[in-house]
């Protein structure tokens, strides 16, 4: 297969504006203010409430629901990676987790005081859909595109998954404040953040035909004899056998451990900081997501300049480098205006970070393999296990000291790890300065 070609690396793009409605949607804005509400009691306004007869706090239910979806991910998919990788069937696997984490997230449509239990597993299972479906899609961008390009494309992929969240998160959001212009009744308060929920499903099932259509389906022509299961189990001790002997890979893992253990953090508890600690109504609150998803689309371009003139170490370090000024800064913000003024910076590191993080770990995998789902298997069990872990050592930071910003600045410590790791990388001739930057071509 010929790589860098205009239409399969435009399809691979496409996945981004399709799934990247969930992180918004779902994770980050109307999801967890509806399932809020839904939990407490309309007559006691209490919010504990029954998963299947257990009684829990609806906070806890909630971290339990991201945790558990995130464990069985992390213990599935280095063999699903394996058996694609073996048989070839690598977008059948993507498929099967996209149209299990769209179709469940369509569903959330029902979710209801009544429907509350079998909607939190909706949910559980829209998470797991959408990240299990990354990583097979992540190992597509050394198969379709020279190393050259690598940094620039996975930019090009996270900036439309921007755009396109932010699309429909202000059509959901202008149903939600305006249901008049919608034929929806004002008191009818919980229709429009459900529909969100259908839509958001829509968005992603539909989108992705685009890109399953366009997907080569086996790259690598691989025609597989035997038990998927054994020669999949198999494959994953080769290439863990591989990983071993690659001193740089693991050392960029490791700083990648740290850094992103950090960065996820801030992502995932930037919403209930400004709740708790600033005390910022929701509105506010949601055009400081939108302020940060907008500024990422040129923080993904940029950081792609950037890594094209110093090479991909240099841009991370200076990445980091910002981000543990970001922790600095928000220990002493205590205004909503700087707030924003810090969200801002937030998005312009946030989208080259993870953007960049992407395509540098494809940088690192041998030329010669021809198992990418594998080892990005690996990449996304780093990730995972540093969310699990970045949020739980938040946490315990807060409730020992009784404030968020001390959590805010124990951050810091990942950041820095990250940042030794990242120095010792050297040597690696890809991940060099490249010459003169080059303005980033192409269209959204």
């Amino acid at each position: 297969m010929q790589k860098n070609n205009p239409t399969i690396t435009r399809a691979w793009c496409v996945y981004d504006w399709a799934n990247s409605v969930y992180s918004l949607v779902i994770i980050s804005t109307i999801f967890p203010i509806y399932y809020s509400a839904v939990s407490e009691h309309p007559e006691t306004a209490s919010t504990i409430v029954s998963f299947f007869g257990l009684e829990l706090q609806s906070s806890v239910l909630f971290s339990y629901a991201v945790s558990g979806s995130f464990l069985l991910i992390v213990l599935m998919n280095p063999f699903l990676t394996a058996i694609a990788d073996y048989s070839g069937r690598k977008k059948l696997f993507m498929q099967l987790f996209c149209y299990m984490g769209s179709i469940s997230c369509a569903g959330l449509f029902f979710f209801t005081r009544e429907t509350f239990s079998i909607s939190v597993v909706l949910f559980m299972l829209a998470s797991i859909g959408f990240t299990g479906s990354i990583v097979f899609y992540n190992s597509y961008l050394p198969e379709i595109a020279t190393e050259d390009q690598y940094d620039r494309l996975s930019a090009r992929g996270f900036a439309m998954g921007y755009i396109g969240s932010v699309l429909l998160l202000l059509f959901n959001l202008a149903m939600i404040l305006q249901p008049g212009w919608f034929g929806i009744a004002a008191e009818n308060t919980s229709l429009p953040p459900r529909i969100a929920f259908l839509t958001t499903g829509i968005w992603w099932f539909g989108f992705a035909q685009y890109t399953f259509y366009h997907l080569p389906a086996n790259v690598y022509r691989r025609n597989p004899q035997g038990s998927w299961i054994l020669n999949g189990v198999k494959e994953l001790q080769k290439v863990l056998n591989q990983v071993k002997e690659l001193h740089l890979l693991k050392r960029y893992l490791l700083a990648y451990f740290f850094f992103n253990m950090g960065v996820q953090t801030v992502m995932y508890v930037a919403t209930l900081f400004g709740i708790e600690e600033l005390q910022l109504p929701s509105d506010n609150l949601i055009i400081t997501i939108l302020i940060i998803q907008l500024v990422a689309i040129a923080g993904a371009y940029g950081f792609a300049a950037l890594s094209a003139r110093y090479g991909n170490i240099r841009a991370l370090i200076i990445a980091v480098i910002i981000w543990i000024g970001i922790c600095i800064a928000a220990y002493f913000i205590t205004t909503a205006y700087e707030f924003y003024a810090l969200a801002a910076v937030v998005g312009s590191v946030m989208g080259g970070i993870q953007s960049l993080s992407r395509s540098t770990y494809s940088k690192l995998i041998p030329a010669t393999t021809q198992d990418h789902a594998s080892y990005f298997s690996f990449y996304d069990v780093t990730e995972k296990v540093s969310i699990m872990l970045g949020t739980l050592a938040y946490g315990a930071v807060a409730q020992v000291t009784g404030s968020m910003r001390y959590s805010i600045l124990a951050l810091i410590i990942f950041f820095v790890l990250g940042l030794i790791f990242l120095s010792l990388i050297k040597g690696k001739k890809s991940l060099e300065p490249q010459g003169e930057a080059e303005a980033v071509a192409g269209q959204v």
